[in-house]
């Protein structure tokens, strides 16, 4: 099959923009290197669109959240990924979590089924010189090709450092010191649709004794050494490690991934307290697929050794006899710094039959990352069937990812960034309290409207 369209990397950006392209008959060529004898230092299997980090897509609520209505937007542009990630759907209170395996292999079936998408198992070393081309290789590109891309737009990419958080075995916790459920309830609603009991993480209390002696465990165990050419890499703080937390202050991680606030602990009830109260921190824990048998530590990237994270994450209460699943790890992440590099479009300035698009782009996330995908797949669709591309209005969650990504960032301090309500255009005439309400219903609106008028 002769493609239209070269798609390089089939991660979450590579998957959606594929499937953008596919689904409205333009013949693809989907290139990943996973599967053809080459993988990455995160990656665990072959599957597309594989989550190496999280399993989480983050907030769902569309009427709250700028993720949220990210997540909206999405699905209402046809997005293989959240169709996908309702499939997959495991519960998590208000948030969108997913079943790993279960995700990738339904993004897997749904791209195989489309007649005009191939499917190469192949790893692309460089750029093309011509063709109409999406780069969607991520933050894990392959050193041969990110050398190409290094050649081709006369700068250095940008890089960080990100850090994979632990996945423990549900039948080692201690449930007899930990308990299930959710801050004040939170999501309890969206819980219960999903077969869950609105008690959707599991907490490991600890006393103020226990959280210090915790927290100098993690700043006194050994860590993974830095290369000298790493030391100056920045870390991005969506991912920061958990011992890097530590270290920026005694109380960092109580204001963090281990606030008890809202977490009534029922081991403790007393009849004058009959829900129990709440402990001095709490490690929580999320679940990581569908039957419940693997649980995420959340917040809990670190970049501690292998012995050393058994060793320390065995102190806390309830996981003293933790069986992990997954380690924690680190790796180094490459992006562009694409308000200089791309146009509006996302097209190389130097070289415009080539796209960029996911996290390889300075976003941050996987449904932000998918986001970009989604755009690259319908700007080229556009583009090939001689239409004029419109893209969405900055006052929804697509178009303002869109807008920072292409030159509204600042490009001499350009670092990753998930979508927050910052990227859109302000509301002055707005309560604060109901300022989130008023930008999503805006976005909404003005949503219905661009997708009305969509190719």
């Amino acid at each position: 099959m002769t493609h239209q369209v070269h798609i390089i990397g089939g991660g979450m950006a590579g998957s959606e923009a594929a499937w953008q392209l596919a689904r409205r008959g333009i013949r693809v060529r989907l290139s990943e290197m996973r599967g053809g004898g080459d993988t990455t230092a995160a990656h665990h299997s072959d599957g597309l669109a594989e989550l190496v980090c999280s399993n989480s897509f983050r907030s769902d609520d569309h009427e709250k959240n700028a993720v949220g209505l990210l997540h909206h937007e999405m699905r209402n542009c046809g997005s293989l990924l959240m169709t996908a990630a309702e499939q997959a759907r495991v519960p998590a209170g208000s948030a969108l979590a997913v079943d790993r395996g279960v995700f990738s292999a339904a993004v897997e079936v749904a791209l195989a089924a489309q007649p005009t998408l191939e499917i190469v198992r192949e790893r692309v070393d460089i750029l093309p010189s011509d063709g109409l081309t999406i780069v969607a290789t991520g933050p894990l590109t392959a050193p041969a090709l990110a050398s190409s891309i290094g050649a081709a737009t006369g700068a250095d990419s940008l890089a960080f450092f990100d850090a994979i958080a632990p996945i423990v075995y549900r039948d080692s916790i201690d449930m007899d010191v930990a308990w299930m459920a959710s801050r004040w309830d939170k999501g309890a609603e969206a819980s219960l649709a999903l077969g869950g009991d609105g008690r959707d993480y599991i907490n490991c209390p600890m006393t103020k004794d226990q959280y210090h002696a915790f927290r100098e465990e993690l700043l006194a165990g050994e860590k993974t050494e830095f290369k000298e050419w790493e030391a100056n890499t920045p870390y991005f703080d969506g991912c920061m490690p958990v011992e890097v937390m530590a270290a920026r202050g005694v109380e960092t991680l109580r204001f963090g991934p281990m606030k008890p606030v809202g977490l009534d602990n029922p081991h403790t009830a007393t009849p004058e307290h009959p829900n129990g109260r709440w402990p001095y921190a709490v490690v929580q824990l999320r679940q990581d697929n569908k039957l419940g048998t693997l649980w995420n530590m959340v917040g809990f990237q670190t970049k501690l050794k292998h012995a050393e994270q058994v060793r320390v994450f065995r102190t806390i209460p309830g996981l003293e006899n933790a069986e992990f699943a997954r380690l924690g790890g680190l790796h180094r992440n490459t992006f562009l710094n694409a308000p200089t590099l791309l146009d509006r479009q996302l097209r190389l300035n130097s070289a415009p039959h080539i796209r960029f698009a996911g996290q390889i782009t300075g976003c941050e996330g996987y449904v932000e990352s998918a986001s970009v995908g989604l755009l690259a797949g319908l700007m080229t669709a556009a583009q090939i069937s001689g239409k004029d591309w419109t893209p969405p209005p900055r006052t929804t969650a697509l178009g303002a990812l869109l807008s920072h990504i292409t030159g509204d960032a600042e490009a001499e301090t350009y670092q990753p960034m998930n979508i927050n309500f910052g990227l859109f255009p302000p509301l002055h005439d707005v309560k604060k309290k109901s300022r989130k309400e008023a930008y999503t219903e805006r976005g909404k609106a003005d949503m219905a409207s661009w997708i009305a008028a969509l190719p």
